[in-house]
């Protein structure tokens, strides 16, 4: 070996790599343990969701959000290049994610305001939603594709014509706050309104809940974590009254809905 090369390989730091940290490392408070998810569950799935080690949200064009205390973590999630994946499209997007990640094309459908299913497997087969005399109507436009572009053109045009509203209607009302699941979904239908997801729950030895809530909000920007703007952990008490406050809404007291 040349002294120059053996020199380099003695003065060249080793390079480390780390693994991303994920939602499932989000520290608990004491006393406090996961609640089990089933495998291959929705819940399993956002659990295992990573974290951007840069913790700044940012907006689809690139520029950061001007408030930048509302987020704990950030999503390892993409947000697209224009304002579409708002608040219910973040959400819409982790289950249209989930459910392409396990192959099931025939299950990701979700309806536009106006009631239209919009539908991936249709999609794939060359449908498309064109918009005629303010409704959209289904029409096969294009040859039959797989992949990865043309589940994010769908989505491009789920987040278009879906929001809030259509969510709102689309998912069933969870009774009671204490039946918390991850999946779950804070929801309030209108302009504005908004939606966050439960991205975990746990629970103590007395049968007390705590879950942790994400989302995205206008312009369209990063899926976060959010804090807790009534303590100092990320997690949230399912006896949290009439209302619950986040750190940029306030939801009331039955807006816990499921799929």
């Amino acid at each position: 070996m040349k002294p120059c090369l053996f020199l380099l390989l003695l003065i060249t730091p080793a390079v480390t790599t780390y693994a991303q940290q994920k939602v499932a490392e989000i520290p608990l408070p004491p006393g406090y343990e996961r609640i089990a998810q089933e495998r291959n569950s929705f819940g399993a799935w956002l659990r295992n969701c990573t974290l951007k080690s840069d913790k700044t949200v940012y907006l689809y064009n690139g520029a950061p959000k001007k408030n930048q205390q509302a987020q704990y973590a950030v999503l390892d999630v993409s947000v697209g290049n224009k304002d579409l994946q708002q608040c219910a499209d973040a959400v819409i997007r982790l289950r249209a994610e989930y459910l392409y990640s396990k192959g099931q094309a025939e299950a990701i459908s979700f309806k536009a305001t106006d009631g239209t299913s919009m539908d991936f497997s249709g999609w794939q087969n060359g449908y498309r939603f064109v918009l005629q005399q303010g409704k959209l109507v289904r029409k096969r436009t294009a040859a039959p594709a797989q992949g990865r572009p043309l589940f994010d053109k769908y989505l491009e045009t789920v987040f278009s014509y879906a929001g809030t509203v259509s969510l709102s209607r689309e998912l069933k009302a969870v009774q009671a706050t204490k039946n918390v699941k991850p999946g779950d979904v804070f929801i309030q239908g209108g302009s504005p309104g908004h939606a966050v997801i439960v991205m975990d729950v746990a629970q103590n030895r007395q049968g007390k809940k705590i879950f942790l809530l994400a989302q995205s909000y206008m312009p369209a920007q990063n899926i976060h974590v959010l804090k807790n703007p009534a303590s100092n952990t990320p997690w949230y008490d399912t006896d949290f009254g009439s209302r619950l406050f986040t750190p940029e809404w306030v939801f009331n007291e039955g807006s816990l809905k499921q799929w």
